[in-house]
């Protein structure tokens, strides 16, 4: 236990599935330090339920109006959404060290930068919580310090030209994030990246805590001297790591799964956001059929309700399942589960190598096509798919990956070697004096000594 007098920590976090759910996990770490937490998020954030757990002795909430409170924001409005997300919330979060007494520290995920500018403001130490992987900070980092004309050049002539920056292992063009390349259509996302590491240069002992851990990424969390990157991760759920039973048989899918063999079935999920062309669709289903293995795939209804009609649907139900939604970590941690073909989401990526899932890396865009590297090339727990020239991934591409991570061969064999010492080695960097543990209560430790001195002073 900490001793007594700690920090009060405040967790700001953008409104979004994937940034508030390892920000939590962030917030269940510092509550087991001992430490008040204090979660910052949208009221629409709320109303849309991405936060489940009640307040409780050491966790309270505080919340404010982007002015999307009962609405998902469209992608039309964005931008306006983060310019008010900027002038509310600082606002906000203003009265709010105001009104408490305790000394504090703000923690922030992406795209928040001014939430840097208001704890700087009040005198408050601060830290940004880097919900990818060290990697694709690094990448960031080197793209808005010299390797711009090198990293943005994904033009039709050099789609796949060799990219090597300092400490990082060689890269492709579609390795990189897709938010830095030419061809990004969201063109409004990439200046927040930049304020983002703007505003940590405008402090002599810049804090960024990381959700990954030290022997997941040893160069790449030590490959910027300016930047001392603290592995604090991996931020999955502590039932996870705790090895807990989670299936809950009364839902169908659960039943489903356990009347399937061991590591049989293929789960397909691409995430809360992405919404994938019927063309993409209708390929996935010919691949799985064509394998001919079991399989669950969500596929979530579309924003009118509608479900996606498939041209042989009753054909993929005779072999597979079909859900609109399913519990991730339920479905990941059934003996029945043989693969994961995913989009490569940081959250879905760590709960695979978590749990030991052996994965087909679909990436689409973020940082996705930088993890699908690090799945493939250097932790292999996993195999890549290749677009065709019209950005598809055909049927028999799927089929082979397929093959190659669940089929008959050493391939296989080699992955699920992989997969399970990566499983180990993410169990114990989260356990008490695990690497990942240590490092967050040094940070806690370092956070009080700053509130000491600066209550002196």
């Amino acid at each position: 236990m900490l001793k007594q007098q700690q920090s009060q920590f405040i967790i700001v976090t953008f409104p979004a599935q994937g940034h508030i759910n390892p920000a939590f996990q962030f917030a269940e770490r510092l509550i087991r330090l001992g430490v008040h937490v204090t979660f910052f998020t949208t009221v629409g954030a709320h109303h849309r339920g991405m936060i489940k757990s009640p307040p409780t002795d050491n966790l309270s909430f505080a919340t404010f109006s982007d002015g999307y409170d009962d609405e998902v924001v469209p992608m039309d409005d964005a931008e306006k959404q983060l310019n008010q997300l900027k002038r509310n919330g600082s606002k906000a979060l203003t009265d709010l060290i105001v009104s408490t007494t305790n000394k504090q520290c703000i923690v922030y995920t992406m795209l928040l930068p001014w939430a840097a500018d208001v704890a700087r403001e009040h005198h408050v130490p601060f830290a940004l919580l880097w919900i990818q992987p060290a990697m694709v900070f690094d990448i960031y980092y080197y793209y808005y310090n010299g390797f711009a004309d090198i990293i943005g050049n994904d033009s039709d002539d050099r789609p796949s030209c060799s990219i090597q920056l300092p400490g990082l292992p060689l890269l492709a063009t579609r390795d990189l994030p897709s938010f830095l390349l030419a061809s990004n259509p969201y063109a409004l996302v990439q200046p927040k990246f930049q304020a983002q590491l703007e505003a940590l240069e405008k402090e002599s002992n810049p804090r960024v805590l990381v959700n990954t851990f030290d022997e997941l990424e040893p160069e790449a969390l030590k490959a910027l001297e300016k930047h001392n990157l603290v592995a604090v991760g991996p931020l999955v759920p502590y039932a996870i790591l705790d090895g807990r039973d989670l299936s809950n048989g009364s839902k169908n899918y659960i039943k489903w799964l356990n009347s399937k063999s061991e590591s049989s079935v293929i789960y397909v999920s691409f995430g809360s956001l992405l919404v994938l062309k019927k063309q993409q669709m209708e390929e996935i289903a010919r691949g799985l059929l064509d394998f001919g293995r079991p399989f669950l795939w969500v596929i979530r209804a579309k924003e009118n309700g509608e479900e996606e009609k498939l041209s042989c649907r009753e054909e993929l139900e005779q072999m597979g399942m079909i859900v609109p939604w399913c519990s991730q970590v339920e479905v990941l941690t059934h003996p029945s589960l043989g693969c994961f073909m995913t989009h490569c989401g940081w959250n879905s990526t760590l709960e695979s190598l978590v749990l030991g899932v052996p994965m087909v890396a679909f990436p689409q865009w973020s940082d996705q096509g930088t993890n699908a590297k690090l799945i493939e090339d250097v932790w292999k727990t996993g195999v890549r798919v290749t677009v065709n020239k019209d950005g598809i991934v055909e049927g028999d591409e799927i089929k082979r990956c397929l093959e190659l991570v669940v089929g008959d061969g050493e391939r296989r064999e080699a992955i699920k070697r992989n997969a399970k010492k990566w499983k180990e080695l993410a169990m114990k960097s989260a356990k008490e004096v695990g690497s990942s543990y240590n490092n967050l209560k040094a940070f806690v430790d370092e956070i009080d000594e700053v509130n000491v001195v600066v209550k002196r002073v």
